[in-house]
């Protein structure tokens, strides 16, 4: 985004003239000041059987702070948070979890500073992209106000990267390697983790900096998990085929099954052939990642090597080292296949946050770049939908068998049917 692209924005008006806006503002307004009464309350409650010699309260209403706005999607929003007065001078304080002091504008606007920053938007020049994006509600937002920003997501990431795993359970686990440029001309790989637990939620499991897809950078991370309690690791892990994540799991997560991706596969194949066979050799890769059963698959497997392996055998060969582990996903349940035969929840995710380009002016640090990241997946795995059959993980969880997609009845099942 040019300085000459942000000029040429329309520039929102300060003050709205539209009935609809000024009512969702007032409605925001109550809304909020119910929320930070409901909050107010719970505390008076708690400490309600603190009392002063006399018999009274101790902890009461002490009137409003100075009035302050909060930026949001619909523009500025007016409002007031309450006090209380601690009168046994133990120091109990009101502090609104949803008007934090430091909170000066909505989620909406957070998503979209570090947006910026990883389109190549320089600290200094976000006042004059914000300004043409949001109008008066930029106002406020210095360099330094930034910069505070960063260091915060900064400090939000590295306590996230040391949270506690124990209680966690994944069944399944979709990694990748997101490149990047830095400063100095460095390579950032961001090694990214999503995992689905029991329960069918997807959930941002790590996302850490190395030099390159290594084994050795992949240990270290699959390993920071373990020492944080994930002692169980996932049923199965779905990438591409960068050897290095597989050696890594294959060394700490031993019984994990490995799910070659789809759409990574389908890539590496076609780029070794000449353009002219790209609709045929894909059609012929389709009939083998949707047939409705493992054998079918191999039938068109062979099918596949038949007609393309004499003249391209270097595609071929790209396509059959990784056989077995391309049809792994036979094993678990038809309603997952969706999911688990691609990483697609991360390459989705990346598709609107595709890192800084070679043409940004000026670059940012490896741990800027990391913490602007994390902020971004965070927001998104807000929105995050739940896995498709979702009941039948806790099936997967406790070792029940499929096959093609269809849970196998053991021995007494079929008796009692």
């Amino acid at each position: 985004m040019t300085n000459s692209t942000l000029r040429a924005l329309p520039q929102p008006k300060a003050e709205s003239t539209d009935p609809l806006t000024d009512l969702l503002r007032a409605g925001a307004r109550d809304l909020i000041a119910q929320a930070v009464e409901a909050e107010l309350q719970a505390l008076l409650e708690h400490h309600g059987q603190l009392k002063l010699p006399d018999g009274r309260q101790a902890v009461v209403r002490n009137g409003f702070l100075p009035k302050r706005t909060i930026q949001t999607g619909i523009g500025d929003v007016e409002i007031k948070v309450p006090k209380v007065r601690d009168r046994s001078g133990s120091g109990i304080c009101f502090n609104s979890s949803l008007l934090p002091p430091y909170l000066k504008r909505s989620s909406s606007i957070e998503e979209l500073l570090p947006w910026l920053y990883l389109r190549g938007i320089s600290t200094g020049d976000y006042q004059e992209a914000l300004g043409a994006l949001l109008g008066e509600q930029a106002k406020g937002l210095s360099a330094n106000t930034i910069s505070r920003l960063k260091q915060h997501w900064g400090d939000e990431h590295r306590e996230w990267s040391q949270r506690d795993l124990s209680l966690k359970r994944y069944v399944y686990f979709w990694a990748d390697g997101i490149y990047s440029n830095v400063r100095m001309g460095e390579r950032l790989c961001l090694l990214v983790l999503i995992g689905v637990t029991e329960h069918g939620h997807k959930e941002l499991v790590a996302v850490e900096d190395g030099l390159r897809e290594s084994e050795a950078s992949w240990t270290e991370l699959l390993m920071g998990l373990r020492a944080r309690g994930l002692d169980k690791g996932p049923k199965l892990a779905v990438g591409d085929g960068a050897l290095g994540f597989w050696r890594a799991l294959a060394k700490c997560y031993p019984d994990t099954v490995h799910q070659r991706c789809w759409v990574h596969k389908t890539a590496n194949v076609l780029a070794a052939l000449p353009k002219s066979v790209h609709p045929k050799v894909k059609d012929a890769l389709h009939e083998i990642w949707m047939a409705e059963t493992r054998d079918e698959a191999h039938t068109a497997f062979d099918r596949i090597l038949v007609r393309f392996e004499a003249k391209y055998p270097k595609a071929m060969e790209k396509l059959t080292k990784d056989r077995e582990e391309l049809l792994a996903f036979y094993d678990f349940p038809a309603e997952h296949w969706v999911h688990i035969r691609t990483t697609n929840p991360i390459e989705s995710t990346f598709s609107t946050v595709r890192l800084r380009s070679k043409s940004a002016r000026s670059c940012g640090s490896r741990e800027t770049t990391l913490a602007m990241v994390y902020k971004l997946l965070e927001v998104a795995q807000k929105k995050w939908k739940r896995l498709k059959g979702f009941a039948l993980l806790t099936l997967v969880v406790n070792n029940v068998k499929f096959k093609d997609g269809v849970q196998v009845q053991n021995e007494s099942d079929r008796n009692a049917a």
